[in-house]
């Protein structure tokens, strides 16, 4: 049995964000690749993170930048608030989730609401409002 999920499904994850990371499948619906990139950001998966950006975004993306930041920060818990859409028919999506941090010996919560869209069939994130 694999070791738990980053993204707290309380599920292995072998079979909750692992497949997805590893490129053996496709989340159905935004909040999986919300939870997927989560776990990304937790275990420092850089390329994953770049290749679920819209495909007209990815080469603005840092890659030793999004390395400094995985390394700085320790993803210690994920909450999902709110969703609207983002279901396999869907094409569009919303995630509303709390994430909880912690760099430097200190704790923060991290909210977001992003917005997900499918592009050639697969979902990507698009951006997000951070609230302060």
């Amino acid at each position: 049995m694999s070791r738990p999920c980053p993204c707290t499904s309380k599920k292995p994850y072998d079979r909750c964000c692992g497949p997805f990371i590893a490129g053996t499948a496709l989340p159905d619906t935004a909040e999986q690749l919300m939870r997927s990139r989560f776990s990304a950001y937790a275990l420092g998966k850089v390329e994953y993170l770049i290749q679920t950006r819209p495909e007209a975004k990815r080469a603005e993306e840092d890659r030793e930048e999004l390395k400094v930041y995985c390394k700085s920060v320790s993803c210690v818990g994920l909450k999902i608030v709110a969703k609207e859409k983002g279901a396999k028919g869907d094409e569009t999506g919303v995630v509303t989730f709390h994430a909880s941090l912690q760099a430097n010996g200190r704790r923060s919560l991290h909210i977001e609401t992003s917005n997900f869209e499918r592009e050639n069939g697969r979902w990507v994130y698009v951006d997000g409002i951070v609230k302060e």
